[in-house]
């Protein structure tokens, strides 16, 4: 694999004086234009620099276009995480790129520390060219590589992405920083930028009231990093890993009750992590330790609302368990309305009941679904009912399935059919919650590799506008075979198996993500103190007076708008 382990043990060596091993990108599909060659000839010697919007996504072989900034503004809560990307491009190529920030200091006095800011190189990946998943090929600008140098060639562009994490015991006020970018035998390079330290406070995501539900592929983890199924090794890496998405406001552990519910509908399948066993006396036993060991790592992370177990209907309804009379595995398959189904989910039920009282989850356990019919649903819902009422259920909805089921704990609706506000609030006066989702579509706004990054933040202030409690996303990190190199897989389109990379690398869009539910989270903070949102209010109404799946709405000028009103009542 070109994803080679020395690059990340190097990751943990001193710049200073070791080499940085690295990746070879693909190389860019699509050729410059005659003009865009030329442009070339244009650019300063040595390395160039600038701010851009960390709105956009820049071509790596395209001279770029951006407006001089000589100061960069961000606002930000206390406890909040602020995002900005610069640009550095040379048409001579540029050895021993880094880049380093300096403490922010404000004009009181008040001082922050470097350590609570980071640059990252942002990585190409092949996508394929925008609404489409079988077009023409394009790099985008994507996973964040925390190499602390990197080599630019000739003629290119490299983004940087500056994470600002402001501590939640700031003081308020303007500090003053800058990100200094240096190259072997080239001239320093100082980026300005304030930083506007708001009085209010953020919360610590385990404390989010949004609802994000981003499934995880533990097994994609094992397989992308070389380490063996279940090992110690690998649930390691796999707390690695799911610490970003704890740290994004995660509310919910994606688990599976039997052999791969979606019918390896990604690279990897998805394997069992509860094992079932038929013996020759005709009784059942089911070995929960990797079940368990996966539970508990993730609720020690702080993802403890909910524990969604997939599924009582998989896609192709196979089930599979150890025939202990055959001595070999028996895979069938149990349709629901089949006189099998029941017989065969009955007593998984009632023992999987026991074992969740037994470690004090079964209040937090939902029996999951996706995208099934009504009928497959009610034949579900019957056995649920009858075997272990006292489990939730979860499902993620494109039937108006939820109108049937008015006491389903967790109830995700498809962005494109929208679930009426009544039912929203009739849903939250009872306990439950209520969230949208988008995968495959809509193609507009989402989080391909091909995305604009601000739409990523866009569906945080959708989800306000219509009222939702947050947001599911199908995968959080289903890899294809070398999502650094190319991002596509099979009729997906860019991006859509995976938010985040091997080895806990971030991305643009994930960062814009988690911009978008910290947006949701202050508002809602906001509100719930009392403060004057109506500016906030008026600009959420043209959201829902607009066609949020039409991509030539001017979107960055309400985004502005939406931004300048927060920022306003938060002063």
């Amino acid at each position: 694999m070109k994803y080679l382990s020395l690059f990340f043990a190097l990751l943990f060596i001193s710049c200073a004086s070791q080499p940085v091993a690295t990746f070879t990108e693909a190389d860019d599909p699509v050729a410059l234009t005659a003009d865009e060659v030329v442009e070339w000839e244009s650019v300063a010697e040595g390395l160039n620099g600038a701010w851009a919007s960390a709105d956009l996504r820049y071509s790596r072989s395209r001279v770029p276009e951006v407006e001089a900034i000589e100061n960069l503004p961000l606002v930000a809560w206390r406890g909040e995480r602020a995002s900005a990307q610069l640009l550095l491009w040379t048409k001579g190529g540029a050895e021993g790129v880094e880049c380093s920030i300096e403490a922010f200091r404000s004009e009181s006095g008040a001082k922050l520390p470097a350590t609570i800011a980071e640059a990252r190189f942002v990585r190409y990946t092949l996508a394929n060219e925008r609404f489409t998943t079988r077009g023409d090929s394009v790099l985008s600008a994507d996973m964040l590589d925390p190499i602390c140098r990197m080599d630019i060639a000739p003629q290119s562009v490299r983004p940087v992405w500056i994470t600002i994490d402001v501590p939640a015991d700031a003081k308020a006020g303007v500090y003053h920083s800058a990100v200094v970018v240096k190259a072997r035998g080239a001239e320093d390079i100082r980026m300005p930028l304030t930083l506007e330290v708001q009085r209010y406070t953020l919360a610590e995501p385990s404390e989010w009231s949004y609802h994000l539900d981003l499934w995880q592929h533990p097994t994609a983890v094992a397989r992308a990093e070389g380490l063996e199924l279940w090992s110690d090794a690998h649930f390691e890496a796999l707390r690695r890993n799911m610490a970003l998405l704890a740290d994004a406001g995660q509310k919910v552990i994606t688990a599976t009750l039997n052999k791969d519910p979606w019918n390896h509908q990604c690279y990897d399948g998805y394997e069992a992590m509860i094992r079932w066993t038929l013996h020759a006396d005709g009784s059942w036993s089911y070995d929960y330790t990797i079940f368990d060991r996966w539970v508990e790592l993730m609720l020690d992370l702080g993802i403890d609302k909910m524990i969604n177990c997939y599924s009582m209907v998989p896609w192709n309804c196979e089930l599979e368990y150890f025939d202990e009379a055959k001595g070999e595995v028996v895979t069938i398959v149990a349709e629901p309305g089949t006189a099998i189904f029941p017989e065969i989910w009955r007593p998984f039920l009632l023992d999987f009941k026991r074992h969740l009282s037994e470690r004090g989850w079964l209040d937090i356990t939902n029996i999951a679904m996706d995208e099934r019919g009504p009928e497959a649903m009610d034949a579900a819902v019957a056995v649920l009912a009858e075997c272990a009422p006292e489990m939730g259920f979860a499902i993620a909805d494109m039937h108006k399935s939820y109108k049937r089921y008015l006491n389903m704990r967790d109830v995700c609706v498809t962005q494109e059919q929208p679930a009426d506000i009544e039912d929203i609030r009739m849903r939250r006066e009872q306990g439950f919650n209520t969230t949208f989702y988008i995968c495959c579509n809509p193609w507009f706004p989402n989080t391909f590799s091909y995305s604009h990054p601000y739409e990523a933040e866009l569906l945080g202030w959708y989800g306000l506008a219509s009222d939702y409690d947050g947001m599911l996303r199908w995968a959080y990190n289903s890899w294809p075979a070398e999502p650094h190199i190319d991002s596509r897989f099979g009729n997906w389109s860019s991006g859509d198996t995976y938010l985040v990379y091997p080895y806990a690398r971030s991305s643009v869009r994930f960062e814009r993500l988690r911009d978008g539910i910290e947006i949701a989270e202050k508002v809602r903070t906001l509100r719930r103190m009392g403060v004057n949102t109506a500016e906030v209010e008026a600009a959420l109404e043209k959201i829902r007076l607009v066609d949020i799946n039409n991509p030539d709405e001017d979107w960055l000028q309400i985004l502005g708008k939406c931004r300048q009103a927060l920022d306003n009542a938060s002063r």
